[in-house]
């Protein structure tokens, strides 16, 4: 009888034992797959990758200019932020908040919605050209007539007049070299034709 009674009581503790391993790793599990989860709502790719020094690309340039904040948060708000920051070449067109400040606030704040997210990442698009367009190139497409393919898959015209290039019919008023390509800062946002 003692026997069986030792036996049932190494039993239950072994049973115990197990049971209590088994919900240590499921808890150890759900916490891991907890962290995961978080993880993977993170914002990830190149845009989101901490570069202290160096030359700043497009994005980090925008984002360090007080004269671009609304750029930056149209930017967010569409969610291209590593279109930015793609290796490159790029062009970037940058309207300043000058620039922004001259549509009307209704219509900027209803492309800043989440349900707009798409036309916002079209017309931001609409100011990248996947290629290197220095000042001296823009100035030679100028007078070849040529147009600027962009990566919104529409083209601009690059004009020269008084001195001044304008794209699109929009003026630049300044030029930067980044890491990645150009910065052109224009006085006014591009909004596509069609």
């Amino acid at each position: 009888m003692k026997t069986l009674i030792k036996s049932l009581l190494l039993f239950a503790f072994f049973g115990c034992f197990v049971a209590c391993n088994n919900s240590a790793k499921t808890s150890e599990t759900t916490t891991n797959d907890t962290a995961t989860n978080e993880a993977s709502t993170e914002k990830t790719g190149q845009a989101f990758i901490k570069d202290e020094g160096g030359t700043p690309n497009a994005l980090q340039l925008a984002i360090q200019s007080e004269d671009h904040s609304t750029l930056v948060a149209a930017v967010q708000a569409a969610g291209v932020e590593n279109a930015l920051v793609n290796v490159g070449p790029l062009t970037v067109f940058a309207p300043n908040n000058g620039a922004f400040a001259k549509i009307d606030e209704a219509t900027l704040n209803d492309l800043l919605k989440p349900e707009n997210k798409e036309k916002l990442a079209f017309i931001l698009t609409h100011h990248v050209a996947p290629a290197n367009y220095p000042i001296d190139m823009l100035k030679k497409n100028a007078e070849k007539g040529r147009k600027l393919y962009m990566a919104s898959g529409k083209y601009l015209e690059v004009t020269e007049k008084d001195g001044d290039l304008f794209i699109g019919g929009v003026k630049i008023l300044g030029t930067v070299n980044v890491s990645n390509g150009w910065v052109h800062v224009t006085e006014d946002v591009i909004l596509p034709k069609d």
